[in-house]
């Protein structure tokens, strides 16, 4: 009898996950597979690249979330406290990735960026993906093992330090801006959940938005006075193109104004799924970081709201997550993927409505990509077990308390 409760909890505890994450999480993975075929069919029907088969980026997308979620739920079963091993281990996997991008016949440039690793026989994957996992998982062990003494701006600069030289590293070697912002900007929101005072980071966006205010003020007086030009550089030209996208319409702000005559287009329903022009050739590779803009053009409105509304319950459930985590690391692992998933989306629809010069952020669960897919449902995986150890915790210790009560009331 005994035995037969003990199997009963096992499987209860294997098969027993948090219905609403997951809902979410398949939600936007069913949505971005519709709208990756839908943004992809036109360009892949006409490459070589794609064998002009209108379903290859479909299929292929499809092939890696079917692994993505088999790693979501068999990592929902591992204790999360068993990855604080390896955060070392990570750190410097990370370093090494990173490194990688140097080796000739490794390291794949594409557009003056080398991003990817090349394995020979495997395919290739793109580094940034798995170091953001590794950087999750090191900022929580090394935020928590300093959570009691992160009472001054020293300690809180210190824990930031390892992924400051990642986010360096990523931006020296990959030329990868967006990716070394996001890798640091999870680590300090991490650290800023925990960290008991507020006016620090006041004086720091203060800080931020000032240097952010002078440059955009010194790049338009360059522009008034007809001095803006290739002596800006590929970074200053982008930026150049956000504030005056009319005078590189043809070339540097040409996918983002495309990009908003397809939101534009939209209206409120959108033209129906499958009926954008834009994804005509109009908009470079359309089913990547742009595919916001053919979801605004076929769906309107009202479909891209329900995605923003989607992703914001996501983002709702992960919080939750994390306040009902039952230790900092636990806390701190949901905190992190919170903080990948929401700052991955803001930059992506700020980049997409021009809100923010070009970034190449993609847009998760619905840009093509893998091994994005992969990693990101790992991290998924993590934050449902977080929430499964908190919530078996709390049932073990209602049902110890009723037995007691039971005992108790025996006498």
């Amino acid at each position: 009898m005994a035995n037969k409760k003990k199997k009963r909890r096992v499987l209860s505890y294997l098969f027993s996950y948090d219905m609403n994450l997951i809902v979410a999480v398949l939600f936007l993975i069913v949505f971005g597979l519709v709208m990756i075929y839908s943004a992809s069919y036109y360009t892949a029907s006409m490459s070589d690249a794609f064998r002009h088969d209108p379903t290859y980026l479909l299929m292929s997308q499809l092939k890696y979330s079917i692994v993505g979620i088999a790693v979501m739920l068999v990592i929902a079963n591992v204790d999360y406290h068993f990855w604080r091993h390896f955060a070392m281990l990570g750190l410097v996997a990370s370093i090494v990735l990173i490194l990688l991008l140097l080796v000739p016949g490794l390291g794949v440039t594409v557009k003056g960026a080398t991003r990817w690793i090349r394995i020979p026989g495997i395919g290739q994957f793109q580094v940034a993906e798995p170091v953001k996992v590794a950087m999750i998982l090191f900022s929580a062990t090394l935020i928590g093992n300093y959570s009691s003494r992160l009472n001054n701006m020293k300690t809180f600069i210190t824990v930031l330090i390892p992924t400051a030289f990642v986010s360096v590293l990523i931006l020296k070697i990959s030329n990868n801006m967006s990716t070394a912002t996001i890798v640091l900007g999870i680590s300090f929101l991490m650290a800023f959940m925990v960290y008991p005072k507020y006016w620090p980071f006041v004086l720091m966006g203060g800080a931020g938005a000032t240097g952010a205010g002078a440059l955009i003020f010194y790049l338009k007086r360059k522009l008034a006075s007809g001095e803006a030009g290739s002596g800006s550089g590929f970074r200053g030209a982008r930026i150049l193109a956000w504030l005056d996208p009319y005078s590189y319409e043809s070339d540097k702000a040409y996918q983002s104004l495309q990009a908003l005559y397809a939101i534009g287009s939209g209206g409120l329903f959108g033209k129906g799924l499958g009926n954008s022009i834009q994804k005509l050739g109009r908009i470079p590779e359309p089913y990547n970081d742009m595919i916001f803009s053919i979801i605004c053009e076929e769906l309107g409105i009202f479909g891209a709201g329900l995605i923003i509304l989607m992703f914001i319950y996501l983002l709702y459930r992960l919080y939750s997550v994390a306040q009902e985590a039952e230790d900092v690391f636990g806390r701190l692992l949901a905190i992190g993927v919170f903080s990948h998933v929401a700052l991955q989306v803001v930059l992506n629809l700020m980049v997409v409505t021009s809100l923010f010069p070009t970034t190449g952020v993609t847009l998760p669960f619905f840009s093509y990509g893998g091994t994005a897919s992969v990693f990101l449902l790992f991290e998924i995986g993590m934050v449902l077990n977080v929430e499964k150890q908190s919530r078996f915790k709390k049932e073990k210790e209602l049902r110890e308390a009723r037995e007691h009560e039971r005992a108790y009331e025996g006498y």
